[in-house]
């Protein structure tokens, strides 16, 4: 299939480069009530406390809530200090998520996200997996987004999905600023480079989430895990990483920044004592010589 007509050639000088880690805002749309607002809250600021300034989040965590709650956290920050990111390509209802990539939907979608937010505009915004809607998020949603960046209500814009494919079609024939890998570029997983090498010749920002799986948070010894793959390769990095002092967590948000392409590392968390252990692990230097091991090259090779 041919590129479509706004396809731009490729330019390798990143103009957009958000922060090293940023806290996902997934588990915060998803904390309950009565208490899930203040404890939204107190993870909010203990993430920035530990020097986290870039979040992410999307009409579709919790239906509004996330960006709700970011917002309320948030408005006590200077603006200036950090970075806030989320997604269109679905409209809040009472009846659930609607999808929508028209150019309508898009501006609809980005002017309520604000709202929730509390602000006047954000610092990039992700058209999130369109799916069976491709040549609509292209006709309709692409532009509409470089519409709201030249007004200065977005200042990045990108694309956010599970499926390294999708993104890498869209790096190749649009002009994007980032994208947003969820899964599929970890130290279980390498299977999405491809598309971190074409991020890299077109300059564009990779940021990845969902690397602190629960294969690598808990490297499960039972018997019902023993023929699983997944658990089998992460107890034997596990091992690799034990010798160099360091636990198979922290190795695991160290990894995705040894490619040159990945900017920011995106990190879930729904209590203030999780973000804290995670900021905590970010801090602590990987020994060079661990990435050198050849038993380590041939598990993630």
């Amino acid at each position: 299939m041919p590129a479509p007509s706004h396809a731009v050639p490729s330019r390798v000088t990143r103009k957009f480069r958000p922060p090293r880690f940023g806290l996902g805002g997934s588990p915060i749309g998803e904390l309950p009530d009565p208490d899930g607002d203040a404890r939204a809250t107190a993870t909010l600021d203990a993430a920035y406390g530990a020097g986290i300034r870039f979040f992410d989040t999307s009409p579709a965590y919790g239906l509004g809530r996330s960006e709700q709650r970011f917002g309320t956290a948030l408005a006590r920050r200077p603006r200036g200090e950090y970075l806030v990111s989320t997604k269109v390509g679905g409209i809040v209802t009472e009846q659930g998520l609607r999808t929508d990539f028209s150019a309508a939907g898009i501006r609809q979608s980005i002017t309520e996200s604000l709202e929730r937010l509390a602000l006047d505009s954000v610092d990039l915004v992700f058209l999130e997996d369109p799916g069976e809607h491709w040549q609509q998020a292209i006709d309709e949603a692409y532009p509409a987004l470089h519409e709201l960046r030249e007004q200065g209500v977005t200042h990045a814009i990108g694309a956010a999905a599970d499926r390294w494919e999708l993104l890498d079609r869209l790096v190749r024939d649009t002009e994007l600023d980032a994208i947003l890998l969820a899964g599929q570029y970890s130290l279980l997983d390498q299977s999405g480079q491809p598309l971190l090498d074409r991020c890299q010749a077109r300059g564009v920002a990779a940021i990845v989430s969902g690397v602190l799986t629960r294969q690598v948070l808990q490297t499960d010894r039972s018997k019902e895990a023993a023929d699983d793959v997944g658990n089998v390769k992460a107890r034997r990095i596990a091992a690799v990483c034990e010798g160099y002092g360091i636990s198979l967590p922290q190795a695991a948000l160290a990894f995705p920044s040894r490619h040159p392409a990945v900017t920011s590392v995106l990190i879930g968390a729904a209590s203030p004592a999780e973000i804290r252990a995670d900021a905590a692990l970010v801090r602590q230097p990987v020994p060079a010589a661990l990435w050198r091991d050849e038993e380590l090259r041939k598990l993630i090779g």
